[in-house]
C-alpha cells in the first residue's frame, strides 16, 4: 500500500488527501494479495473473536464496490439518493459519520466516489466523496464517459444496459461480416486501416439515417470522424499484418503480426524459425491478450497445432486435444476468471442528455 501511495505523490512531493483515501479504500477492498485474497477477506478470516454471520456477510459484501459519478436526486435526513450516471441506477446511500458529510449537498449537485452495499437496496459511502456543483454537469458527464471508456465493467450492474450492449454488438458484428465476408480476416496493416475506417463510416451512416439535416450535422460534429477512430495504435502501426477477429462474445479485437502466426500454423515447418515462435510466445505471455486468437488458429489449422506447440514448449509429447485447454487456463487465467461481457458499452439516458447538452 505504501508503494501505491508513493506512486501517487506529485512532483512537489504532495499527496492529495482524497486520492490517498481512494487508494487506501481500493487496496483494502479490492487489491489481491499474494495468496489471492483481499485485505477485507483476510480480516474476516483472522478476526478474533470470530465475527458473527451477519458481520461476515456485510464485510464481504464490501468487495462489491460501485464506482461512479452520481447526481444527487434527493436528501432524506441521514441518507441521500444518488443516480449513477455510469450504470444508470439509483442508490440510497448512508455514511458512517451520519449526515455531516452530506451537509453541503443539494438536489442536482454531483458527487464522484465509491459506495458499497450495507444491506439490500441500502448503500454506504466508502472512502472519499468529491463534490461538484450543478454548473459542473458537463465536466462530470465527460468524467463519467472517460471512466466508462476505461472500464466498461462499471456499467454491467445494470442488466438493461448490458442487454442493449449485447444486441448492439451482435448488430455491429453482422455489419462487419457483411463488409469483409467473415468474422476473422488477416490484412496488411494499411489495408486494415482502410477497412476499419470503412466499417466505422458505414456504422456512422447507419446511425444517422432518418435524421434531419440539422440533427445529422450536430451528431456528426459530436464525435470523432471515422478516420480518427481508425487511427493505428503504436503496436499495430509497426506490424506487417493485423488479424481482425469480431467474436460473438469478445467483440472486435485486433492482433499485430497475426499473419505470421497464421502462416506458422498452416506450415509447421516454420516452427524452426525462431522469429515465428517469438510471436506466438508473445501472445501467450501477454496479459492483455485472451485465449481467443490462439483458439482461432487451432480451429483453422488443426493438423499443425501439435507440432508447433511441441517446438515452442520443448515438450515432444504435447497434445493439444489433451493439454491445450490446461495450457490456456494457466497462461490466460484472468480471462477464465471473469464472466464474458460485451465489447460495446451503452450509456444511460441521463448521461447521454448531459453529453448532448455540452456539445
Amino acid at each position: 500500500m505504501t508503494a501505491r501511495l508513493m506512486d501517487a505523490v506529485d512532483d512537489c512531493g504532495r499527496l492529495d488527501e482524497g486520492l490517498a483515501i481512494l487508494i487506501i479504500d481500493h487496496f483494502a477492498l479490492q487489491h489481491r494479495l499474494p495468496d489471492g485474497r483481499t485485505v477485507v477477506e483476510r480480516f474476516v478470516t483472522q478476526h478474533r473473536p470470530p465475527l458473527t454471520a451477519g458481520e461476515r456477510e456485510m464485510m464481504l459484501g464490501w468487495r462489491d464496490v460501485v464506482e461512479g459519478c452520481f447526481e444527487v436526486r434527493s436528501i432524506d435526513e441521514a441518507a441521500i439518493v444518488l443516480h449513477n450516471l455510469i450504470d444508470d441506477l439509483v442508490y440510497r446511500v448512508y455514511s458512517t459519520m451520519g449526515s455531516a458529510p452530506f451537509a453541503r449537498l443539494r438536489k442536482g449537485m454531483f458527487v464522484v466516489g465509491r459506495v458499497v452495499p450495507l444491506r439490500t437496496d441500502v448503500w454506504l459511502v466508502s472512502g472519499h466523496l468529491a463534490i461538484f456543483p450543478k454548473s459542473a454537469a458537463s465536466q462530470v458527464a465527460q468524467n463519467a464517459l472517460a471512466m466508462l471508456t476505461a472500464d466498461p465493467e462499471l456499467s454491467r450492474r445494470n442488466p438493461d444496459l448490458s442487454r442493449r450492449a449485447w444486441e448492439m454488438q451482435a448488430e455491429d458484428r453482422a455489419d462487419f461480416i457483411e463488409l469483409v465476408g467473415a468474422d476473422l480476416v488477416v490484412l496488411p496493416v494499411m489495408e486494415f486501416q482502410d477497412t476499419l475506417c470503412e466499417h466505422y463510416r458505414r456504422r456512422q451512416r447507419k446511425a444517422l439515417a432518418g435524421l434531419g439535416n440539422k440533427a445529422v450535422k450536430r451528431a456528426a460534429a459530436a464525435g470523432p470522424p471515422p478516420e480518427a477512430l481508425a487511427e493505428l495504435s503504436e503496436g499495430l502501426g509497426e506490424a506487417e499484418t493485423v488479424g481482425v477477429i469480431y467474436d460473438e462474445v469478445e467483440g472486435l479485437n485486433f492482433y499485430p503480426d497475426y499473419g505470421r502466426l497464421d502462416a506458422l500454423f498452416a506450415d509447421p515447418v516454420l516452427a524452426d524459425d525462431r522469429t515465428y515462435l517469438a510471436v506466438l510466445r508473445g501472445y501467450l505471455r501477454d496479459d492483455s491478450v485472451s485465449a481467443l486468437p490462439i483458439r482461432r488458429l487451432v480451429e483453422r489449422h488443426r493438423d499443425g497445432v501439435d507440432r508447433v506447440f511441441r517446438k515452442l514448449l520443448r515438450k515432444p509429447g504435447f497434445c493439444w486435444e489433451r493439454d491445450g485447454e490446461d495450457l490456456l487456463r494457466r497462461r490466460k487465467k484472468e480471462f477464465f476468471d471473469h464472466a464474458p461481457t460485451p465489447g460495446i458499452s451503452v450509456v444511460g439516458a441521463r448521461l447521454a442528455e448531459l453529453l448532448r447538452r455540452k456539445r
